[in-house]
């Protein structure tokens, strides 16, 4: 088992990529705290997965992951459920609003950043003095598309999805003395909740193309949720361990053979969110 007697906390983890990542967690040995706003989604999440894994130490708790009072309770609670905390896996996040950015609801767009910036944030800021305390920790964020590409029509999320994996970035410098490893997933296009929010809201908010997207994959199938719960259990994992402030897909990286090339990644900006110049694309303009 590749996470035995690791305890982990798992934000979004009611339903889609948050409950499958769980699950791989308990499957591979872990114990888990999962939280979500949704008390009926989540109590189920968690009977269903206890269920399962009887032998696992499985808690749940409601909470908005951008409300600092509740997320600092979130963190008391799962220190007292485990013990103890080596990894949080932050996976809650939302569209937000749908539409061309000069015409969405600001609140909305906002509220957006709320959740998938600074639900980010206030985990992280809660559970690093533990982690700090202890000597290890592995932060895990799930990213996708709308930070290293321009998604029109769905700023807020494409904006906080980039901030969040500078944030990560960041957090890895700031923790490495600490033996802290913090790394972000794009877990490619999933057929989730999003996607049947984008297929509400029509082409005429999302454009054409990203509707007919989202429509296929609907009804053909996107990238299972398992690859990125797998790539989840390894950047938990002690596989892992002096890896940190990389993005890495799910679908495209060669991530199971990410430990040989350890040294080589933290001397490099491989897997990062860097400017590029015209040298990088073969050019000279002076």
């Amino acid at each position: 088992m590749k996470l035995k007697d690791l305890n982990a906390l798992v934000t979004g983890g009611s339903q889609g990529l948050g409950k499958t990542i769980a699950e791989h967690f308990l499957r591979e040995g872990a114990n888990v705290v999962l939280c979500a706003r949704s008390g009926k989604d989540l109590t189920s999440a968690r009977d269903a997965l206890a269920a399962k894994f009887p032998e696992r130490k499985i808690s749940a708790r409601i909470c908005d992951v951008s409300n600092e009072s509740q997320v600092s309770e979130l963190i008391v609670f799962a220190l007292r459920e485990l013990g103890s905390l080596e990894a949080l896996v932050l996976n809650a996040g939302v569209y937000g609003p749908m539409g061309p950015t000069e015409s969405v609801s600001l609140d909305d767009w906002r509220r957006a950043l709320d959740i998938n910036l600074f639900g980010v944030l206030l985990p992280c800021r809660a559970v690093i003095p533990h982690f700090k305390k202890v000597g290890r920790g592995k932060i895990i964020v799930l990213s996708g598309g709308g930070a290293t590409n321009p998604l029109p029509n769905i700023s807020a999320y494409a904006a906080s999805k980039a901030a969040v994996v500078r944030l990560m970035e960041t957090l890895a410098e700031e923790l490495r003395e600490f033996h802290v490893d913090v790394n972000a997933i794009a877990p490619g296009a999933l057929a989730t909740r999003l996607v049947d929010e984008v297929l509400l809201a029509g082409p005429e908010k999302v454009g054409a193309a990203f509707f007919e997207k989202n429509k296929g994959w609907k009804e053909k199938g996107a990238v299972p949720l398992e690859l990125g719960a797998d790539l989840a259990v390894c950047l938990a994992s002690a596989e892992s361990d002096g890896i940190t402030g990389k993005l890495i897909s799910a679908q495209w990286d060669p991530w199971n053979d990410l430990q040989k090339h350890r040294d080589e990644l933290a001397r490099s900006d491989i897997y990062c969110l860097r400017r590029i110049v015209p040298e990088d694309r073969g050019k000279k303009w002076n």
